[in-house]
């Protein structure tokens, strides 16, 4: 099979970890239409950074197209910016959360279609709701904004907030270990689309996280 990739040397890295075996490649956008025949999976990792692509996506069905839409939705995408096509997907690529035995993808319609299509390459996935965090992202990030508030009323240092979570919960990482591997601006920015799509007080940034965000951005 073979796959292209739009996206950086992290995302590159995690696809190939993911696919190994299959032949992977980066490519540019507007090199679809040419290569799309040639292409089974492409895996849009800066989708929600460039929307604007979904009109050159919209004249290529060729290739399944799995679009990082973690912090909006498939329907948000195609309300605001045109109709999807029955090759469009959505999936979880935010850093860290492709190195696991399922996938999270989103979808329209019906997933007929992809599951034929990832039957191929073995891929294992999880069909979820198409919604602004889907399941896993928005879980880990709240996890994460909850230890900034447990860190900032000095309940506990972080060191000691990690091992409460790994140890009570068996979960791979504490929530300051899971922020490291997904990055602040991420963590931050999905917060706030949640808060935004939802209205919902749990997902209101906490103060500190807010300013370390700021601060990594200066």
């Amino acid at each position: 099979m073979k796959i292209g990739l739009i996206g950086d040397k992290l995302s590159l890295e995690e696809i190939q970890a993911k696919f190994d075996g299959h032949e992977i490649a980066f490519i540019k956008i507007e090199e679809i239409p040419a290569l799309q025949e040639s292409l089974d999976f492409v895996f849009h990792f800066t989708f929600e950074e460039n929307p604007d692509d979904l009109e050159l996506i919209s004249r290529c069905p060729g290739p399944v197209f799995f679009l990082n839409t973690v912090k909006t939705s498939l329907a948000e995408v195609s309300f605001l910016h045109g109709e999807l096509n029955d090759n469009v997907f959505g999936f979880n690529g935010l850093p860290g959360f492709l190195d696991r035995p399922l996938l999270e993808v989103t979808s329209m319609g019906s997933p007929d279609g992809l599951l034929d299509n990832l039957v191929k390459i073995n891929f294992e996935y999880q069909l979820v709701s198409d919604r602004v965090g889907m399941v896993t992202p928005r879980i880990i990030c709240m996890i994460i904004n909850e230890a900034f508030y447990t860190f900032q009323e000095g309940t506990a240092s972080k060191e000691d907030i990690n091992l409460g979570m790994k140890l009570g919960t068996n979960y791979p990482y504490g929530p300051f270990e899971w922020l490291e591997i997904i990055g602040i601006q991420e963590v931050y920015e999905l917060l706030e689309a949640l808060y935004d799509d939802t209205k919902d007080s749990r997902y209101k940034v906490c103060p500190l996280l807010k300013r370390d965000y700021l601060l990594a951005k200066n």
